[in-house]
């Protein structure tokens, strides 16, 4: 079998002796059933209610969570147009990015997801134009066509971090993103996720998912990359799959990392450039003790590093830098050397800056009174940690903004 009758963590660990020719008609076997799993409900949106530009490159979003993703890729059309410092200087206020938006040559059209809060918050800081769609994607029946398609599809079966089951269903939603290629046939698309997915499976559930966006029409590309190296104040690293159509003569090129130790990069972003103001008036942050899990390993960066990756949870959530350093103590044990009370977990605010959110991203707990404050602010922790670093994201998509950029001059 794929997976061990062992339990870890409330779920089943997987083999480690994978049969690659096992996995592989595991697979299949699982992509046919989830191909089948879409519905012939009718589709809950109208598609009268789209709103589509002539003029710009028509975006749909899939998984679109808080818009990291979605925000990164504004940024790089309005860099092709206005330059990247005027872009910079109005994505300091709401008001005055708001005023340049219409500029950029990406058009949000569609925006999909499950998580109501993420919604919540993409509704907040995206023009009323877009639709945002609350819905299962398996009962999608016919997707909005666009001319590009964004998604970070859930990853939780692909990550290091837990439980890694090659059959685990969450590696499956992946299908859907490719369904929707099939249908909509956009120029190009942009995928992410988490840096386990080329592992797993002794890598042949990464292999089957380029071969299957492959078998949709697309060129693939694909890249592990770490977002400090784009100026992001994080040690993160992800996995980009850059799809371009096959009839489009366009061969997409990750960007160089413009961040680093060598002679002609920028130095990375610290964590006192990017929150050392905030130490004194840093927002509302998760309070609580610490597992022994978390105890088991360092959790604190200096505020002349970058910070551990931000993950989906107020509870995993880093300490900030200030204060002494944590000590290791034994195997897989670590105290905080002046105190626990000395000692707290980086704000939301915080966060949403290591992920390079801009200030004023106004961000939903969902409103309601009846959970916990710890239990509102974990669905923006989530929101947060799962988002694409926006200047990661700008980054990426920039090189396919300059393609559309340079086809519409031409065809002025």
């Amino acid at each position: 079998m794929v997976k061990i009758q062992e339990r870890g963590r409330g779920k089943f660990k997987p083999a480690q002796n994978y049969d690659v020719n096992e996995v592989r008609n595991i697979l299949l076997e699982k992509i046919a059933e989830e191909m089948q799993l879409n519905t012939d409900e009718p589709d809950t949106y109208d598609p009268k209610e789209l709103h589509y530009r002539e003029d710009k490159a028509n975006i749909v979003s899939l998984f679109c969570g808080a818009g990291g993703l979605d925000l990164g890729v504004e940024l790089a059309g309005l860099d092709c147009v206005l330059g990247e410092e005027v872009t910079d200087v109005a994505l300091k206020t709401k008001e005055h990015f708001n005023s340049i938006r219409e500029k950029g040559i990406f058009h949000h059209v569609y925006s999909n997801d499950f998580f109501k809060e993420a919604l919540e918050t993409y509704r907040n800081n995206f023009p009323d134009t877009v639709y945002i769609h609350n819905s299962d994607i398996k009962k999608i029946k016919e997707f909005p066509k666009g001319d590009v398609v964004l998604g970070g599809f859930p990853c939780p079966g692909f990550s290091e971090a837990g439980p890694r089951l090659v059959d685990d269903p969450r590696n499956f939603l992946y299908v859907h993103f490719i369904r929707c290629l099939m249908q909509v046939r956009p120029k190009f698309f942009i995928a992410e996720n988490v840096k386990g997915m080329l592992t797993l499976g002794k890598g042949e559930v990464f292999r089957q998912i380029k071969q299957d966006f492959e078998a949709a029409g697309y060129r693939v590309y694909h890249k592990l990359v770490d977002a400090r190296d784009y100026g992001v104040p994080q040690i993160r690293e992800r996995v980009f799959l850059i799809g371009v159509r096959e009839d489009i003569d366009f061969v997409y090129q990750f960007p160089e990392p413009t961040h680093g130790d060598g002679l002609f990069l920028k130095p990375y972003v610290t964590l006192r450039e990017a929150i050392g103001d905030l130490e004194k008036n840093p927002g509302d942050y998760y309070t609580g003790s610490y597992s022994t899990i978390y105890m088991s390993r360092n959790r604190k960066k200096s505020w002349e590093e970058q910070s551990f990756t931000i993950q989906a949870s107020g509870r995993q959530a880093p300490i900030h830098p200030s204060g002494e350093p944590m000590k290791k103590v034994g195997k897989d044990q670590w105290i905080f050397a002046d105190g626990e009370e000395n000692n707290r977990r980086l704000s939301v605010k915080e966060i949403a800056r290591i992920q390079t959110f801009p200030d004023w991203y106004e961000f939903s707990d969902g409103g309601n009174s009846k959970i916990s404050k710890n239990g509102r602010l974990d669905k923006i922790y989530k929101q947060i940690g799962n988002a694409v670093p926006v200047q990661l994201a700008r980054a990426i998509a920039r090189p396919i903004a300059k393609w559309f950029y340079e086809n519409m001059q031409e065809g002025e």
